[in-house]
């Protein structure tokens, strides 16, 4: 017998906004957030998601909504769903939750998204002391592949998969995270070394009531109050799993969340239609609106049985994802390198963050040398396939970190040649992405020796 259709569990509506939903979604992590649905083990759902901004991002010819965006919102998730077994017994803490993904995509009618840079005043991003000025590229859908009126010449698959999944921390956990972001938020500029090469602020965020959503718990109210104060930003990944943004957790993936609160209590959202290793433009995805039809498993016991606690508690402990088997077919890559070596020449010690900054740098100077604005490449680098490496990580003092780009996602040879750059009949620097201008004063970091 055929099996059934999933089931749907969390319903969106593209006309209304997320706090208007059949089931309001939620934009905080803690353990008090009610349920929506619960769910069997072996039973496949389907749920549905806004993109993470709530549909704050328009198709249009502007990238002032990106500027001017309440980051404070992000990001709006579906659920907490409770999870139980054949027998109505609910996860438990200490649990393993088995999480496969059955299926995926953008929901019908609206097969579009976008790629962006926030204003180094509002949200920053891996390169805002290059680009503090927000910019946009919206993306078309056909089938797999995406395309992008403000970067012509490029097409490629996407491996779309969610940014967010994952389980509701426990009362202990939630406390560990406050307390360890508040040190690093308020003592991190003055004792952390990177602050001076990695300029993207806040240097962590904080619990806040201001644009607080807690699906079914009434604005106002005591309780909303309470929780509101002290629940947990989606912004970082955490020991819950969240916010990872791991391209490739695909169809056929399975990721192993550890279990906190009884039920699990599962959330997700911020699809991508595709990503690059490190999301590097901050909005740096294929950001949409989509669906996951999820099928779940409890392994009991499964936290002290599969993971090793990396600090003080047992509950300090990371998700196990196993990638599916799904991806694009690339056989030919260009692959740039950088070292622990920021733009002054500075030299840093085994710094991995460095490394990868230079080598992105690299890459985009590079391809801007094939008619592209440098604003299209970081872009482009941050949604297309490409894979990140540490390639090295013990030969004192450098790093050594890769960016590997697949040469067939353009429409025209990007290889070193003997003779002069060619440059593509329809590579070139209009239309560009959408862009505003930055109106702050923070220094903006170049290099000497880039091509301008």
């Amino acid at each position: 017998m055929a099996p059934p259709t999933p089931k749907l569990v969390v319903p969106i509506d593209l006309k209304k906004k997320p706090w208007e939903q059949k089931l309001p979604l939620h934009n905080r992590w803690h353990p008090y957030i009610p349920t929506v649905g619960e769910v069997n083990t072996g039973e496949v759902f389907r749920v549905e998601m806004v993109d993470w901004t709530g549909g704050a991002i328009k198709d249009d010819n502007s990238a002032l909504d990106i500027k001017l965006v309440d980051l404070s919102t992000v990001h709006y998730l579906s659920g907490p769903i409770r999870i139980v077994d054949s027998d109505g017994i609910p996860a438990k803490p200490g649990d393993l939750l088995a999480v496969e993904i059955c299926n995926l995509g953008p929901l019908p009618g609206d097969e579009w998204g976008f790629t962006a840079t926030f204003d180094r005043e509002n949200g920053g991003g891996f390169l805002t002391d290059h680009f503090p000025y927000a910019t946009k590229a919206i993306w078309y859908f056909e089938g797999i592949y995406a395309h992008s009126p403000q970067i012509p010449g490029v097409r490629f698959p996407g491996i779309t998969h969610p940014g967010i999944i994952g389980t509701a921390p426990s009362m202990e956990l939630l406390n560990i995270w406050n307390k360890r972001e508040k040190d690093v938020e308020v003592n991190g500029i003055h004792s952390l070394k990177l602050c001076e090469v990695l300029h993207t602020r806040p240097l962590a965020n904080l619990p806040t009531t201001k644009s607080c959503f807690l699906g079914k718990i009434k604005k106002g109210t005591d309780e909303w109050e309470k929780i509101a104060s002290e629940a947990a930003r989606t912004i970082p990944g955490r020991e819950n799993g969240g916010n990872c943004d791991i391209k490739n957790l695909s169809r056929g993936s399975k990721i192993y969340l550890p279990v906190f609160v009884e039920g699990a209590n599962l959330s997700t959202g911020d699809m991508h239609f595709s990503q690059g290793d490190g999301e590097i433009s901050f909005c740096g995805a294929i950001e949409m609106s989509g669906f996951l039809e999820l099928k779940c498993d409890i392994i009991r016991g499964g936290m002290k049985e599969y993971l090793t606690p990396m600090g003080p508690t047992p509950l300090h402990v990371n998700p196990i994802f196993e990638i599916g088997p799904v991806e694009p077919r690339f056989s030919e890559w260009l692959v740039f390198e950088g070292i622990s070596v920021d733009e002054s020449g500075r030299q840093h010690y085994l710094d991995a963050s460095v490394a990868y900054k230079r080598a992105v740098l690299n890459a985009i100077d590079y391809i801007s040398k094939f008619g592209y604005s440098k604003e299209q490449v970081y872009l482009l680098l941050s949604c297309c396939p490409c894979e990140g490496r540490i390639s090295g990580i013990v030969d004192a003092p450098n790093a050594c970190a890769t960016l590997a780009i697949p040469i067939a996602i353009f429409d025209q040879d990007i290889r070193p040649k003997n003779n002069k750059v060619p440059i593509g009949p329809r590579i070139v620097k209009k239309p560009d992405v959408f862009k505003c201008t930055y109106d702050g004063n923070l220094p903006i970091t170049t290099n000497p020796s880039a091509t301008s």
